[in-house]
């Protein structure tokens, strides 16, 4: 069966990619909502073809609303909010709050993300058990020495041994930058 999709969405949150799809019979007034796929909502014959549908997105139940609003006639715009904000405001939120890396390791795909604000790490969807140390880095420059206070937060995916490096840049505007090592080797960060 196919589906009269009106509008998509792409998130990221810390347990998870998610693509949101919003199907809307404009003549029927039928409300399907999809993530990743999966029916999670449906609402058929609704005479009221504007308004909002509420719901929850993944394992930590994020809230997030579809609003439907008539611009002329049988047009209609669609617009997501999660969390209360718009969506380019909650994912230019998200970009400051979080980083992600997805890596392979034995042959299986991975998405770590570190939450910049609790410093909780996430793998696949699941809050990891990290442990934090705060350490004092040395670096030798000539003609002195200069020193810097960062943490690591270690945890352990599939057997291997994994570490985020909080680290002053040095730099005001830059603030602190985040590496993840897996078995020592740094991993590339994900950019969306």
């Amino acid at each position: 069966m196919s589906r009269d999709v009106a509008a998509v969405w792409d998130i990221e949150l810390s347990d998870g990619a998610y693509r949101i799809e919003f199907e809307h019979g404009t003549t029927t007034g039928k409300r399907v909502i999809y993530i990743n796929g999966k029916e999670v909502m449906r609402k058929d014959w609704m005479f009221k073809l504007v308004g909002k549908e509420t719901f929850t997105v993944g394992v930590l139940e994020t809230k997030a609303t579809i609003n439907v609003e008539a611009i002329s006639g049988f047009a209609y715009e669609y617009a997501l909010e999660i969390n209360g904000k718009n969506y380019k405001t909650f994912m230019d939120n998200r970009s400051k709050i979080s980083k992600t890396w997805t890596l392979k390791l034995d042959g299986m795909d991975y998405r770590i993300v570190l939450e910049k604000d609790t410093m909780d790490v996430w793998c696949n969807g699941e809050r990891m058990e990290t442990t934090v140390i705060t350490i004092k880095y040395i670096y030798s420059f000539d003609p002195g020495e200069f020193a810097d206070d960062g943490t690591e937060t270690h945890f352990a995916v599939a057997n291997h041994s994994c570490c985020i490096k909080a680290l002053s840049s040095g730099r005001k505007r830059t603030g602190i930058i985040h590496l993840l090592l897996v078995d020592g080797q740094r991993v590339p960060e994900f950019m969306q």
